[in-house]
């Protein structure tokens, strides 16, 4: 059901239902309840129930009206380069991995703009129509989808990761070390010096794993830059230079060697 849909339903079944407890109060053939009745707690009653309603009706549809639903994906629904990285950035309130994820937007716009420009320099020097450069072109989707492919590791440990646990255990493992003994952390529970260890070395992975795989993909830039250069300074290349080039051997190097480990 579209986003907007959504929030007509929610915004009418509020409001149906504020109308349908207002007359269950105030009708005399229910409660009867009258703003200013017979005694003084039914007048206080019937003036609550009315400011409850109006806060109800104000604060329930500003809510419905202001928040943005947010579609979740996991890993095998994420189909698209574009939605990869969107489903990345809503991953930016994980403070752990904030300028992980403002690199990783960084790079993809950079990646986006080195292919494009090297697909010019090639239309400038091939036709589109040769075997060089459609050799050169495949080379350069398959670093692109492996660049994604990269990215959905990435999405992978940002989704599973529990900052908030992490949060806490990163507090209570420092108190834990300043004290030299047993740590209390959360529900006042003690967990040993191995364990705690153990947990700590098991979020630094994903910390690790997520840098490592940022760092990845700065190489694979460094490769197109090296390529962008090289082709630059050529004139005319000739059918069969390009694939001898040792710019795009290390991009067939990397892509085959990744390959591998799928």
């Amino acid at each position: 059901m579209h986003v907007e849909s959504k929030k007509i339903l929610k915004i009418a079944f509020l409001n149906i239902g504020i109308a349908i407890t207002n007359i269950l109060l105030f009708s005399e053939g229910f409660l009867g309840v009258r703003i200013f009745g017979f005694s003084a707690f039914q007048t206080a009653f019937g003036i609550t129930a009315i400011m409850v309603s109006i806060m109800a009706f104000l604060v329930g549809n500003y809510y419905i009206l202001t928040t943005r639903d947010v579609q979740k994906y996991s890993n095998k629904e994420v189909m698209t380069h574009e939605e990869c990285l969107r489903a990345i950035k809503r991953q930016n309130l994980k403070r752990t991995f904030a300028k992980d994820i403002v690199m990783i937007e960084e790079q993809a716009d950079r990646f986006a703009i080195k292919q494009r420009t090297i697909n010019e320099i090639l239309l400038q020097k091939f036709n589109s129509e040769g075997m060089s450069y459609a050799k050169f072109n495949r080379a350069i989707l398959d670093l692109e989808n492996l660049f994604y492919v990269n990215l959905r590791s990435i999405l992978n440990k940002l989704e599973v990761f529990d900052e908030a646990d992490y949060n806490t255990t990163k507090r209570g493992y420092s108190r834990f070390n300043s004290l030299k003994g047993v740590n209390v952390v959360g529900d006042k529970r003690k967990f040993s010096k191995e364990f705690m260890d153990s947990k700590m070395k098991l979020y630094n992975e994903y910390i690790r794993f997520v840098s490592e795989a940022v760092e990845d993909n700065e190489e694979m830039l460094l490769k197109l830059d090296r390529l962008l250069l090289e082709i630059s300074k050529f004139t005319s290349i000739e059918e069969g230079q390009l694939e001898n080039m040792s710019e795009m051997k290390e991009i067939d190097d990397l892509i085959t060697k990744t390959k591998l480990y799928k």
